[in-house]
């Protein structure tokens, strides 16, 4: 494992664990018969609890590197480790079974299955695990409570608001317990009251030790992050840290990314 020293506000010293790292990771298309190099020999390091934001402008990478660091996608060339462990090597079966238990991913589009109720969406994830069942409908529970969903528990999808929706996509990404919780643009496809309801559980559930990773392009998802990783052409172009988000400071904050964001022509 490899570790960094931070200082926390009040000075004591904290170490972070490398929970996923790439080495010359690159992910090329082909389109019309020309090779289109999205992530170009990609070193970086995503650390265990850090709420980490990558940013850049339209074509600099962001979704496909996000893909490929969550196992959704195949790499061309390069390496993604996963707590030490090569993903990359792993059989469909297995890194099926990676994303499945370790690592949850919420989508921009939400996909919620439309025949499913609330509760039968955040089960599904379970379908074929070995967890007693009373302790997931226990964990549901716990969920819903803490999304505010519990009397929608039997809703469908189409009975919701769309922030509602998204709560249960991020209900559905938790219920294994995952130790990184990807995100890929959630609050795209909502009104800015519904996105930031929707944000304040990310910073709520990364306060609580949950890693994520989340991909925007929106400056007031981006403040929620301690850390923000700038995509240019495939490449890390600028690497941003801050302290953890407060309410009380989102201002001051704003302008902070703002600039950092401006120097890097976004």
């Amino acid at each position: 494992m490899n570790y960094i020293k931070l200082k926390l506000r009040k000075g004591d010293k904290i170490m972070k664990t490398t929970i996923i790292k790439t080495d010359l990771l690159c992910k090329s298309f082909i389109s019309d018969g020309e090779v289109n190099n999205v992530i170009k020999n990609l070193d970086m390091e995503i650390y265990e609890g850090d709420f980490t934001v990558i940013m850049g402008s339209s074509g600099s990478g962001k979704s496909t590197l996000l893909y490929a660091l969550s196992g959704m996608d195949d790499v061309t060339t390069g390496k993604v480790s996963f707590e030490g462990a090569d993903i990359t090597i792993l059989k469909e079966k297995e890194i099926s079974k990676l994303r499945k238990m370790k690592l949850g991913f919420v989508f921009q589009g939400i996909n919620l299955i439309p025949n499913l109720n609330v509760y039968e969406n955040i089960l599904s994830p379970t379908y074929k695990t070995k967890t007693d069942r009373k302790e997931i409908e226990g964990k549901i529970d716990a969920l819903l409570e803490k999304m505010e969903l519990t009397s929608q528990k039997k809703k469908f999808p189409n009975q919701m608001s769309g922030g509602q929706k998204q709560k249960v996509a991020i209900c559905r990404a938790l219920i294994n317990n995952p130790k990184v919780l990807f995100a890929d643009e959630p609050t795209g496809a909502l009104n800015s009251s519904q996105g930031q309801n929707v944000l304040n559980v990310f910073t709520n559930i990364n306060r609580e030790g949950q890693s994520v990773v989340m991909v925007t392009h929106d400056l007031k998802a981006a403040i929620r992050g301690n850390r923000i990783i700038y995509l240019k052409d495939g490449r890390i172009d600028g690497d941003l840290k801050l302290e953890e988000y407060e309410d009380g400071i989102a201002t001051q904050r704003e302008e902070i990314v703002y600039k950092f964001l401006k120097e890097k022509g976004w």
